[in-house]
C-alpha cells in the first residue's frame, strides 16, 4: 500500500535561527520599503508562514529554499529575535538540489518578480546541472522565450551546444 503523502506545513518544527543559512540561488529581491513592512508585519501578526528548508545533515543545518526575507527579519530585528526566543519556523522539504531550485522559483514566482540577472544564472545553473529546456520550463513556470531570453542574458554559449539553428526563411529580404 502506498504511504499517504503528509505536506510538510503540518511538521513545522522551531530552528534556532543560528541553524539556517541562505541558499546561494534565491533571485528574489525586496526593497526597502516592503522589508519594513514585512518586519512590522511579523511584529504585528508573528510569523504566519513557516520558512521552506532543507536539512544539511552533514552540517546540521538548514539550508533555506523559501523565506529568505522572513530569516532575515529574525536576523535583524532584534525585537523579533527576542520575542520569538530566536528560534525560526521551518518546514522541511527532502528534495536535490535541482528539486530546490525550482521550488524556490515556484514560490518566488507565486508572490512577485525577480532579478533577470539572477534569473538568469538559476537557468545557466540547471543547464549544467543537465536538466533540459522542458524540465526547465516545466519546473519552474515559464515559457520557451522567457527560456531563451535568460539564456540569452546569461551569455553563456554552453546552454545553445545542443540546440539547432538555423536561418529564417526571409532573412535575405531583410538586406
Amino acid at each position: 500500500m502506498e504511504k499517504a503523502f503528509v505536506s510538510p506545513v503540518y511538521q513545522v518544527i522551531a530552528v534556532p535561527v543560528e541553524k539556517v543559512v541562505a541558499n546561494t540561488y534565491n533571485p528574489n529581491i525586496v526593497a526597502p520599503p516592503e522589508m519594513k513592512l514585512l518586519e512590522l508585519s511579523i511584529w504585528e501578526d508573528g510569523y504566519t508562514m513557516p520558512c521552506v528548508c532543507y536539512y544539511l545533515k552533514d552540517r546540521d543545518q538548514y539550508e533555506l529554499v523559501d523565506g529568505y526575507h522572513r530569516y532575515l527579519v529574525m536576523k535583524t530585528s532584534e525585537r523579533i529575535y527576542r520575542r520569538e526566543k530566536g528560534l525560526l519556523p521551518v518546514s522541511v522539504i527532502n528534495k536535490d538540489i535541482s528539486e530546490r531550485m525550482a521550488s524556490t522559483i515556484r514560490h518566488n514566482r507565486a508572490r512577485g518578480t525577480h532579478s533577470v540577472e539572477l534569473m538568469s544564472h538559476i537557468v545557466s545553473e540547471l543547464a549544467k546541472a543537465g536538466m533540459s529546456d522542458a524540465w526547465i520550463m516545466n519546473h519552474i513556470g515559464m515559457d520557451k522565450d522567457e527560456l531563451l531570453r535568460l539564456k540569452q542574458v546569461s551569455g553563456l554559449a554552453e546552454l545553445f551546444a545542443d540546440k539547432e539553428f538555423s536561418k529564417s526563411e526571409t532573412w535575405m529580404e531583410d538586406y
